[in-house]
């Protein structure tokens, strides 16, 4: 079943129940109307009744919410083609999503504070900051783990959100259902759609579309091929290629069987049919967090489990959820329908200065651009920092905190140094939330990071928004590598170095800023010294030269400089109704210019935060990787194709004589730190000093020096 299928099955199996209740249901204003806890999936206790410290023991509750938005409403007006959606008896456009909760048996031990995970599509990532596992459905004493956040008391909560999430084999993921736009006279929607296609294996034989075509003439359709990013596309014949069926849902190589070649890469361009309202994603989060903050009970009586608790909220993302918060905010859905703030702090985890390509017609919220990957989506559009700035290739002033600050621009006008608008910014500042936004190296390299604390042309924002804070982990890839990675399609091993002691100490960093008023560490992130720039080239790529980097020369490493840029795109005339008359667009817009950290002689970044298997280093780690030739790298001493979100765990050498008979210009473990000891002694010593910058906290602190004995380090 395609995406589009399966959302238009849900939706309507969503709203026939919802105006099957909906006789007995009042008149009510409520977004979330109903709130229906399923007892077979939930427990309590759960944790096998395990219990954390003084909050004691914890519950789950799993089921389903029902909620509709006004479309009239200016606050839901933003959502594109929601004009176009199904509405019921009362006029409003209606949705329905799972929901997850872990709280306190008893909330009076808690501490009265929420904790929100926007989920990854559909799944949990907070494991490894929580120090725990369980996977989607955390149930046993052991998936508690560590327990970091329920040893604090406080509640957790996950909704559906992304329309493309699906529930999984086991019905653990977190969906959505969203209706499907129409004509008004009940017709079809039909427009350009676009699907990047890579499969790094060599046994996929077909792929699904993430809309269904309108029409199944090949000639209505464009299918290309090529080995790597710099290439040319090949157009297929339409004698190469069909549709799977006559719904148009799927293509295929011809003749049947033919196989997709191994990490190339495949363009479709076609004309699809039934977007859905993804952007209704948007007000799925607003409704469900200021249900949980400020409801008693639903439409039909159902309690609010929350119900006069919560205190303060926080959201905790990981990757794409990240995203979807830096657009959830620039869209002003951070305030709800009574126009009270819904988030009071965001821990954004590796979003980039990017947004989620979510907010338009034939959504496809699944896809992020990187180096080699998705780069003709609506992901990564101006505004990209807080702060409102004029895009110099437009005219148009924005920025991410205009909503939420009551401060909308006028087109082409900059209005930041009129004193009545500073007085509405104080008036109306309290929508916004606090955020800290924490990116690795790899998000710089292959997302633009740096757009988020530069102004568009590229000179540094010299002072912080006042409630926003900018972190770079030095040298960290994108999605950690286990204890004991191999290279998967890369050329080097995967980099080690993991990011959550690190973000749980600014976890607690933005709760003390939110609940206390204290404010977190400054922002580390490189600057115009700190900094280099790359040089734009074709295919949304650009070269970080290698000796403006200073990244060393070692032996059996490949060096390309390769990063992702970002260009203004031509999406066509409504880009701005969320409408892409022009889908894909042509790489014929200016760039935007982004850069990277430089690199000490070992090759790790220089500027951010450090942590100790930076400062204090057994290898070179990098944020960026290159892919190897089986999986569609590029000719060496070319422009080598990126490996997306990998980094590089580049080994020392143990001994001089060992490095010297390589030659290696890395210094040896032996020359750094003399002997075992040597090396104990300067990891707990950058421990120690990141723990006095609150950027570590003392239990992990500890845990670094406790890896660092055990290890073979010298020994």
């Amino acid at each position: 079943m395609t995406a589009i299928a399966s959302n238009a099955r849900r939706s309507a199996l969503a709203l026939a129940c919802a105006a099957a209740f909906g006789l007995a249901a009042p008149a009510a204003e409520a977004r979330i109307t109903r709130f229906v806890v399923d007892p077979a999936l939930s427990q309590s206790p759960t944790f096998e009744g395990r219990t954390f410290g003084s909050v004691g023991a914890y519950e789950k509750l799993r089921g389903k919410a029902y909620g509709e938005v006004d479309p009239r409403d200016p606050q839901n007006a933003v959502i594109a083609d929601i004009e176009l959606a199904p509405r019921n008896a009362r006029g409003k456009v209606e949705y329905s999503m799972d929901f997850f909760i872990l709280k306190p048996v008893n909330l009076r031990d808690g501490n009265r504070k929420l904790f929100v995970e926007v989920n990854n599509r559909g799944g949990k990532l907070f494991g490894p900051f929580n120090g725990s596992g369980g996977g989607n459905n955390p149930t046993t004493a052991a998936d508690a783990g560590d327990a970091f956040l329920m040893n604090h008391g406080y509640s957790m909560a996950w909704n559906g959100w992304d329309p493309s999430a699906s529930a999984g084999a086991d019905g653990t993921g977190l969906t959505i259902s969203v209706p499907v736009a129409k004509h008004p006279d009940g017709t079809e929607i039909t427009g350009p759609s676009y699907e990047y296609i890579v499969f790094d294996n060599a046994t996929t034989t077909q792929s699904v579309l993430t809309y269904a075509a309108a029409t199944t003439d090949k000639s209505k359709a464009t299918l290309t091929v090529r080995d790597h990013i710099a290439d040319t596309p090949t157009v297929i014949p339409a004698t190469g290629w069909e549709y799977t069926s006559e719904a148009g849902t799927a293509i295929r190589l011809l003749p049947p069987g033919t196989r997709f070649k191994q990490s190339a890469i495949y363009e479709f361009s076609f004309t699809a049919r039934n977007p859905i309202v993804a952007g209704l994603g948007f007000a799925a989060s607003r409704d469900f967090i200021s249900f949980l903050r400020h409801a008693r009970h639903d439409d039909y009586g159902n309690a609010n489990p929350l119900a006069h608790h919560v205190r303060h909220t926080y959201t905790f993302s990981v990757s794409q959820p990240a995203r979807y918060l830096n657009d959830f905010e620039t869209l002003g859905f951070n305030a709800d329908e009574s126009g009270r703030r819904v988030i009071d702090g965001i821990l954004n985890w590796i979003g980039g200065g990017s947004g989620i390509g979510m907010n338009f017609r034939f959504a496809q919220s699944a896809r992020t651009e990187r180096n080699r990957q998705n780069h003709l989506y609506p992901e990564a559009n101006f505004p990209f920092t807080y702060e409102a700035f004029r895009d110099p290739f437009t005219g148009k002033v924005a920025g991410r905190a205009e909503r939420c600050s009551g401060l909308e621009r006028e087109h082409g006008r900059d209005r930041r140094d009129d004193d009545e608008d500073d007085d509405r910014r104080d008036e109306h500042r309290d929508t916004c939330a606090k955020s800290l936004q924490v990116n690795s190296a790899n998000e710089y390299w292959v997302k633009a990071g740096s757009l988020l604390h530069t102004d568009p042309r590229g000179g540094d924002i010299r002072r912080d928004p006042e409630n926003v804070r900018f972190y770079l982990l030095s040298s960290v890839e994108h999605t950690v590598a286990g204890s004991a990675p191999t290279p998967g399609s890369c050329q080097q091993i995967r980099n080690t170095t993991d990011p959550n002691p690190a973000l749980r100490a600014l976890f607690i960093a933005l709760d003390e800023w939110v609940s206390q008023g204290r404010k977190p560490p400054e922002s580390q992130v490189p600057d115009r010294e700190t900094g280099v720039y790359s040089v734009a080239q074709a295919n949304g790529l650009g070269v970080v030269p290698q000796a403006a980097l200073g990244f060393p020369s070692i032996p059996g490493v490949a060096y390309s400089g390769v990063i992702t840029v970002r260009h203004l795109f031509n999406f066509g005339p409504r880009f701005n109704d969320g409408i892409l008359d022009v889908n894909p667009p042509a790489f014929s817009g200016p760039v935007y210019p982004s850069f990277v950290s430089k690199v000490d002689k070992d090759g790790n970044d220089v500027a951010g935060i450090r942590l100790p298997p930076v400062a204090a280093p057994i290898a070179t780690t990098t944020g960026w990787g290159l892919r190897s030739a089986a999986f569609g790298g590029g000719p060496a001493g070319g422009n080598m194709d990126g490996c997306e979100s990998s980094g590089q765990w580049i080994a020392f050498q143990a001994t001089k004589a060992g490095r010297l008979a390589v030659g290696d210009p890395r210094l040896s473990l032996e020359e750094r730190y003399a002997s075992h000891a040597g090396y104990v002694q300067a990891v707990a010593s950058a421990a120690r000093k990141l723990e006095k910058r609150r950027l570590l906290l003392e239990q992990d602190v500890q845990r670094y020096i406790d890896a660092a004995e055990a290890s073979d380090v010298l020994r």
